[in-house]
């Protein structure tokens, strides 16, 4: 038995063999010893976990990924105090788990930050029929919203323009991008749930920007990561947390008040909006006593659509143009292709499939940013066999993307950012069965399409006007990004903003 000691968050982690004994039928797990003296510490993780100032599972499985991987295979336990969690790593044990006997491992973990906040409502932490009913409906509605009067393509192309009309006041000087890339990335989830778009100085839309960015700083943060582990105990003392849960549940009080206005006016036969979709639906079940659709699981889902799609792709849309001002080169390969295939029009989703070089760089600056190590964590549905392991009902699981998203057998070369990992010898866009960017099986990201759409209109309509460049000499720019307790997010940074018309 392998103990790591983590003082900093008091947090004692064991990694074990698998779960349970091979063919074992037993539904009770023994518990490894509880005191790192009567464990033998393991050689090969003390030193950097020293090092490091953050204790979360996610960032002991990215950092020691390769050697826990290599000593006890693709399927290992790692143990949280008296916790099991079964981890699952590389690309054929993680299809086999989370798609081949994708039912048994959809159930959603227990995450104590995201169930205070969504009292186990919503798509993002329920499980079973709630997760199944609320996933179902999500996609539908994104999909008919998306051919409907104003596509999401345009909705997007609208806020790229004011993105790149924001860009434009910093022109030829210095901003960090953060601010300004959050607000379009916003403003398109808000253009979704209440069908329109808010002036940046709204304060309804700086509340819900504020919320989701409180959110994310207390899921990113020791006292999240001190949260998931101890929430009774955690809720007790002061904190960044309580002004979280405070500010949060006024953007969800604001959700349910948009709902009860078009409540007195909906048209049934044509939703305008999600809230409006929801309500459509709502209406249609209110004799079902089984229904999911109701007003808690409607504020959590609209809510879930900013929480989850507003901090992940913003985050990847600054890691790109820190990407693009470290290796100028690719930043020009990129704008010689905007100018062969968009020239001066608007761009449109249709223009990816004519540009491999610029949709290969989107892709491998999600790869090698690798924002989500192991996805949001997973629960075994039921008793479950996996690779002649018996898990016992409830218990967690987690599948380790970042054994994949570097695995050299499926990246030609993947310790580096090199948009070639995604093309073939003739540079033409090849896919990779191994992008598990946005998760894998039935609980891979529902947002995927849209946060697709987003990384090319926003990524190519900035590099159409735009030059990113250095405000430091290129060597001590940093893209390695930052490891929470959350995920990978990139550091802040600023860069100069020069017009092409200039250049």
């Amino acid at each position: 038995m392998y103990s790591i000691n983590l003082p900093l968050h008091f947090l004692l982690s064991w990694v074990s063999p698998p779960l349970i004994q091979r063919n074992s039928k037993a539904t009770i797990i023994s518990l490894p010893c509880h005191t790192s003296q009567d464990c033998q510490p393991c050689s090969i993780l003390t030193w950097d976990l020293r090092h490091h100032s953050t204790g979360s599972l996610t960032i002991i499985l990215w950092f020691f990924s390769p050697q826990l991987s290599k000593k006890y295979g693709s399927v290992f336990t790692v143990w949280l105090g008296s916790k099991p969690v079964v981890v699952i790593s590389g690309y054929q044990a993680i299809k086999d788990a989370f798609v081949t006997q994708g039912e048994e491992f959809s159930g959603r973990a227990n995450y104590p930050v995201i169930m205070t906040v969504s009292k186990g409502y919503g798509v993002l932490v329920s499980s079973g029929k709630r997760s199944k009913d609320l996933r179902r409906f999500s996609l539908m509605t994104l999909k008919t919203l998306g051919m409907g009067r104003r596509s999401i393509e345009e909705r997007v192309q609208e806020e790229a323009k004011m993105l790149v009309k924001a860009f434009s006041e910093y022109g030829d000087s210095v901003v960090n991008p953060k601010e300004l890339l959050c607000n379009c990335v916003g403003n398109v989830i808000c253009s979704i749930v209440f069908g329109h778009r808010f002036e940046n100085d709204d304060p309804m839309f700086q509340l819900i920007q504020k919320a989701v960015d409180a959110y994310f700083n207390v899921l990113s943060s020791p006292i999240g990561a001190m949260y998931n582990m101890f929430p009774r105990i955690v809720w007790c003392f002061p904190g960044n947390h309580h002004e979280m849960f405070a500010i949060v549940n006024k953007a969800k009080d604001y959700i349910q008040g948009q709902a009860e206005i078009r409540l007195k006016t909906l048209d049934t036969s044509e939703p305008q909006d999600f809230i409006e979709a929801f309500l459509v639906k709502m209406l249609e079940d209110k004799d079902d006593p089984n229904t999911e659709f109701n007003n808690d699981n409607m504020v959590m889902t609209a809510w879930s659509l900013f929480a989850a799609g507003t901090e992940t792709t913003s985050s990847t849309l600054r890691q790109s143009f820190l990407m693009m001002i470290k290796f100028p080169q690719i930043q020009a390969s990129v704008q010689k292709e905007i100018d062969e295939v968009i020239g001066s029009r608007v761009p449109t989703v249709d223009d990816r499939v004519k540009m491999p070089y610029t949709d290969a760089v989107i892709h491998e600056v999600q790869r090698y940013m690798d924002l989500s190590p192991t996805s949001v964590p997973h629960k075994v549905m039921r008793d479950t066999e996996f690779y002649n392991y018996h898990i016992p009902e409830g218990t967690m699981v987690l599948p380790l993307l970042s054994s994949v998203l570097a695995d050299p057998k499926l990246f030609k070369n993947p310790d580096e950012f090199d948009p070639e990992n995604f093309l073939d010898e003739n540079g033409v866009f090849k896919k990779n069965d191994g992008f598990f960017a946005f998760g894998v099986g039935k609980r891979a990201c529902p947002g995927e399409a849209l946060a697709r759409v987003e990384l090319f209109l926003f990524f190519t309509s900035l590099l159409q006007h735009f030059t990113f460049t250095v405000t430091k000499p290129p060597e001590e720019i940093n893209i390695e990004p930052a490891c929470s307790s959350f995920g990978r997010m990139p550091h802040s940074y600023d860069c100069y903003i020069k017009l092409k018309t200039e250049e």
